[in-house]
């Protein structure tokens, strides 16, 4: 879903680039006040995690792929704010090194997957585990909120393309969350498998549950959650599912896939594949783990100079997931 430059034009780029510049910014200060400093390694895991999961499209419709957003999830185990940081960290990397997401549309694609995706996406998941106590009820809420957190951004997808004229609403709409409403099933099942196995294995990593893992322990799980994330995106990035994804598919089917220009900067790895490798498969695997590791340093370096070194709890308003 992520819009590349010429999709939205000047008026709604700079609308959705205020919204996103005033989100992330009452994300970040929301971070530093209550985020616990045991958890900024968290922090940089959630994002290199992303990262990789985002290059592992899986097949929705003939001619038609998906991919894990992973807004909700992250807003489960460490809090909205922390979500809203992570997704955004992803998607600058995504943009800048990988041209994936155009420079100008940056805004538009944080305020649709960061903000509305697991920001609305997290009120959603407090509401239905609100009706719903226990874990059973967590799991039931989180997968249904993953479904709602990608209807909500390919509606706003929607939107800002109609706004920018370059497609009716209607069809903008009805394409636009048709496809999504598939793709967000899978969002669904694959949170809830990944959060019923952090559940499970680590407990003590959920923001509600207070500090048992020793620091040896938490650089522990921090090494092999990162390997974990090199590895995903190393050897099983390169075979994804290479059809188009919702929003390039719906752009094709409505006529104006064309519309997208040139990107605005160079990158290092166009589309993921590094120049000058021969081998296509050799090149998207190099492009994930270099990626990978990026995005965690840098969530992680985020982190650390947002972060007093501190170990309070969160506080009450967003302490349970």
């Amino acid at each position: 879903m992520h819009i590349p430059d010429g999709f939205i034009d000047g008026k709604t780029t700079v609308t959705t680039a205020a919204l996103a510049v005033a989100g992330v910014g009452l994300a970040l200060r929301q971070v530093r006040r209550t985020l616990p400093a045991r958890h900024i390694p968290m922090l940089g895991l959630s994002a290199a995690f992303l990262f990789a999961a985002q290059m592992l499209n899986f097949p929705v419709v003939a001619g038609t792929s998906g991919h894990l957003i992973g807004g909700v999830l992250v807003a489960a185990v460490l809090g909205p704010s922390a979500a809203v940081v992570v997704v955004t960290t992803v998607l600058i990397v995504q943009c800048f090194l990988f041209q994936d997401g155009g420079v100008l549309a940056l805004g538009a694609n944080v305020f649709n997957m960061a903000i509305l995706g697991a920001g609305g996406g997290w009120m959603v998941y407090r509401g239905i585990q609100a009706v719903l106590p226990g874990p059973r009820g967590r799991l039931t809420a989180l997968a249904f909120a993953g479904w709602i957190s990608t209807v909500l951004a390919a509606a706003s997808c929607a939107g800002q393309l109609a706004w920018s004229d370059k497609v009716e609403w209607r069809a903008a709409f009805t394409a636009m969350v048709g496809v999504h409403l598939l793709i967000g099933l899978g969002e669904g099942v694959i949170s809830a498998l990944i959060f019923a196995a952090i559940q499970r294995t680590r407990p003590e990593l959920m923001q509600s549950t207070e500090p048992t893992c020793t620091g040896h322990r938490w650089r522990e799980f921090v090494r092999y959650g990162l390997m974990v994330s090199v590895g995903m995106a190393l050897f099983v990035a390169p075979f994804a599912c290479p059809w188009p994804d919702g929003l390039e598919a719906v752009a094709e089917k409505l006529g104006f896939a064309q519309a997208a220009t040139k990107p605005t900067l160079p990158a290092l790895a166009p589309d993921y594949a590094f120049p000058g490798i021969h081998s296509a498969t050799l090149a998207t695997a190099l492009a994930g783990a270099i990626g990978a590791i990026f995005v965690f340093l840098l969530a992680l370096l985020l982190a650390r100079v947002l972060i007093p070194n501190r170990s309070a709890p969160v506080s009450a308003a967003n302490s349970r997931p």
